[in-house]
């Protein structure tokens, strides 16, 4: 489990997958290679977006040999790239599904500005008794339309603040796709009638399937 600042290097995609494999490779750890691969593998629970927090992010390593975990969590430790660090750790069964196949929600902490919590909160409360909450995305070079709605579970104001807080949980669906918390933000802002800005989005956990019952 891992963690990662706001304030860390905008590194994505293959450009974070690079920077964890050169690191590991450093570690000195008993690493596992796929055939034909000159690294080990990082599986990440899900892609975290540029500029957003996260506070208990999931990854898969998988090691030849049992170690020590003291061991394991000083060599990681001292490999992560900057911004990043280590949580906690945890062994898998080797049998288990693929990390990112479990992944099925999301809960973020977002910080917004607002000039009227109340109006904020029957907003909320408004999105999640909508039966459709249509949008819109950007899909390669095209937009595409597709509803939210299905991709949120629960919407709440935690801290009327200021800053206010709202705690929103996405789902992560195999042929919807992901609900993505500045979506939330936007279709907030668009049913509120104060005006609504996002400061900081947090993601605080990635969410099991198993673990939704």
């Amino acid at each position: 489990m891992l963690s990662r600042g706001a304030d860390a290097a905008a590194l994505v995609g293959r450009e974070l997958a690079d920077a964890f494999e050169g690191g590991l490779e450093a570690s000195g750890l008993p690493l596992a290679r796929a055939a034909g691969r000159a690294r080990t593998r990082v599986a990440f629970g899900a892609p975290l977006p540029a500029a957003i927090a996260g506070e208990r992010e999931l990854a898969d390593i998988l090691l030849t040999e049992l170690v020590p975990v003291s061991f394991v969590r000083s060599r990681i430790s001292a490999v992560l790239p900057d911004g990043w660090l280590l949580v906690e750790l945890f062994d898998v069964w080797l049998g288990a599904p693929p990390l990112a196949g479990q992944v099925a929600a999301a809960d973020y902490r977002i910080v917004l500005h607002t000039s009227d919590v109340t109006a904020l909160a029957i907003a909320c409360d408004g999105l999640l008794a909508a039966r459709t909450i249509p949008r819109e995305r950007a899909k390669g070079t095209t937009v595409v339309a597709y509803d939210l709605r299905p991709l949120l579970d629960d919407l709440r104001v935690i801290d009327a603040g200021p800053p206010t807080l709202v705690r929103a949980r996405t789902r992560f669906d195999p042929v919807r796709g992901t609900g993505r918390p500045e979506e939330v933000v936007a279709a907030l802002a668009d049913r509120c009638v104060a005006p609504v800005e996002a400061v900081a989005i947090v993601r605080e956990r990635l969410i099991l399937a198993d673990e939704l019952g």
